[in-house]
């Protein structure tokens, strides 16, 4: 399963204060590499980047780390993303002097180790990377973050619309997306019919989902699925829940406003949720949708738009369905957009150079870029194209046909909200609100107090870019 990230957002207004300025790119590597070292995971890690080390040596070939290829392996979506990449890089190399080399780490290690930060932290991070937007700030405020507008023509940063909102700085780019993930709710056609439901009694409330999660239920069947496993991929399928009771972890000033009752109503859904049995402490099949939905052990799970791939891959004639999260009374629809992008190091061989290849590869007006994308989004991927001009010819060329991905495209995107780009220290006091009431069984007054103290200890001290 390939993982969101990160959007298509909505406009936030910038705050105030604090100040915008990136960290000095000489701030104590030592602090930095002490910090990652205390925390003993990822999901701890430290605010900021705060050491970056010095610039890398001038020449040799760019690296480009990702999460997708080289690589083989049996799932043939995996191997056609792998294949955009080399492809990419390979067209890259044969018409520029500067070569990149295409350098994979395997996902777990990207997504939840230290290899990237300490990279940095000792002064030889990539030239060119992915970053998702719970990241951003951390890298941003590092310093390490090369600016990409002077490389973008005009006309494209308005084709991006509003999906560079959580990657502009003062009206700058520095991140290119790739793709927008929105979340929904995947079923089960055959469970459904086997509780005497249809596709009339699929749910618009809390209620209903609730309800229904409790009749799809069994002793070897869970009924709902919400994400158990504590990380930034948890708090990011948890906050479409906060968001449509009118909930928020900071206002549009940058003021902390976590204790509100759409916050409450989140926090106790899920825990209700696990509390009645209708959803699992831990998510079935080890976290395998495919798997869980084939073996008939899930009849509801909130997952992400990439998954469509993986069911064509794997289960082609598997009868699954979609629709948009539920609503709470008198709230609005509202889901999470995820997406990674792609970023350049400012502090690498060739950070112009760098740059230039993010804008070449995803950024540009011209056809190939275009297309490229389009590519990505509805053949070697399946997802929505961060790009007006690619999201149209993606269209035209059939790759929102399918029922589910037209759902996805015109019932389920319009709405979403991108990802938030919190810091660690307040993701991690979020995250520590969802599994002590979901998992642990704390009471929702107590784990929003403990949150809110520390989101807001956290924002008067914190210096750096907007955190909205």
């Amino acid at each position: 399963m390939l993982q969101h990230g990160n959007e298509a957002g909505h406009p936030a207004p910038a705050s105030p204060a604090p100040a915008s300025a990136p960290s000095p790119a000489g701030a104590s590597r030592r602090r930095f590499l002490t910090a990652v070292a205390g925390t003993g995971a990822a999901v701890a890690a430290p605010a900021l980047l705060t050491g970056c080390g010095t610039a890398r040596a001038k020449g040799g070939n760019l690296q480009f780390w990702n999460f997708y290829g080289p690589q083989r392996s049996p799932d043939p979506a995996i191997n056609a993303q792998s294949k955009w990449f080399t492809d990419m890089v390979g067209k890259w190399n044969a018409t520029h002097k500067q070569q990149i080399d295409l350098v994979y780490l395997p996902q777990p290690t990207y997504l939840n180790g230290f290899k990237l930060p300490s990279a940095f932290a000792t002064g030889e991070g990539p030239d060119i990377f992915m970053l998702s937007p719970g990241d951003f700030l951390r890298y941003y405020n590092g310093g390490v973050l090369e600016d990409l507008t002077p490389h973008m023509e005009k006309a494209a940063v308005e084709d991006f619309g509003s999906a560079l909102d959580s990657r502009k700085v003062d009206g700058k780019v520095y991140a290119l997306p790739m793709e927008v993930e929105p979340l929904a709710m995947f079923y089960s056609q055959d469970l459904w019919e086997k509780a005497g439901l249809s596709e009339a009694d699929i749910p618009t409330t809390w209620a209903q989902m609730l309800d229904i999660g409790d009749k799809l239920g069994s002793r070897t069947t869970a009924g709902l699925v919400f994400e158990t496993n504590p990380g930034y991929y948890q708090n990011f399928t948890w906050y479409p829940w906060m968001w449509q009771g009118g909930g928020d972890v900071l206002d549009e000033r940058g003021g902390v406003a976590f204790d509100s009752k759409g916050t409450r109503q989140a926090l106790a859904l899920w825990q209700d949720a696990v509390r009645h049995g209708i959803a699992p402490r831990t998510v079935p099949a080890a976290g395998d949708v495919i798997g869980g939905f084939k073996g008939g052990n899930v009849g509801m799970w909130q997952q992400g738009i990439w998954n469509v791939a993986s069911f064509k891959a794997f289960a082609p004639d598997y009868p699954y369905g979609v629709f948009r999260l539920p609503t709470p009374p008198g709230g609005d629809y509202v889901t999470a957009l995820g997406g990674w992008s792609f970023c350049a190091n400012a502090q690498g061989r060739n950070p112009e150079v760098a740059a230039e290849f993010c804008v070449w590869a995803l950024g540009s007006m011209k056809d190939d870029s275009i297309d490229r994308m389009v590519d990505w989004c509805v053949r070697a991927k399946t997802d929505v194209a961060p790009r007006a001009s690619a999201l149209e010819r993606g269209a035209a060329k059939g790759g929102y046909d399918a029922e589910v991905m037209r759902r996805f495209k015109d019932e389920i995107f319009p709405g979403g909200r991108a990802e938030p780009r919190y810091p660690p220290v307040v993701y991690k006091a979020i995250s520590d609100a969802i599994q002590g009431t979901m998992l642990a069984g704390r009471g929702v007054a107590g784990e929003i107090e403990r949150a809110t103290r520390s989101i807001d200890a956290y924002t008067k001290s914190y210096k750096g870019a907007s955190l909205i």
